[in-house]
């Protein structure tokens, strides 16, 4: 099992930066994608960036590169979404995941792919 939580949401103004951070609770041996995804007020929930178990391989849509950033800290277990530039569009609720990989350099990008949530966290970016 693998319990998650995010936390670093809040309010910001537009141009202003924050940084998410997921902390995970892995019960069960394995390698594991992290992702970020993000649900805006009245659409789908969307992938922001994810990042492999051994930390070199990532990802990032399209709206999210050369914005944010992803890290993930293997001795705290920790995975980070700094995010830059934060436009009034990147209000959301944001969620870290969790999917186990059969390696630790595979990821996923697809929120079917993955098995564990957390709770989310608000993310509100003022005009």
């Amino acid at each position: 099992q693998v319990y998650l939580a995010e936390s670093g949401g809040g309010l910001v103004q537009a141009g202003g930066s924050l940084t998410l951070s997921c902390a995970a609770s892995v019960g069960t041996p394995g390698t594991f994608a992290l992702g970020w995804f993000r649900q805006r007020p009245g659409k789908e929930r969307e992938c922001v960036s994810s990042i492999s178990w051994s930390g070199y391989k990532t990802y990032y849509d399209d709206f999210a590169k050369g914005r944010f950033t992803v890290s993930r800290d293997g001795a705290k277990n920790t995975v980070d979404l700094q995010m830059n530039s934060l436009k009034p569009e990147d209000t959301a609720v944001y969620y870290c995941a969790a999917g186990r990989t059969p390696n630790s350099v595979e990821l996923f990008i697809t929120a079917q792919q993955y098995e564990y949530w957390g709770q989310g966290t608000q993310v509100t970016v003022s005009a």
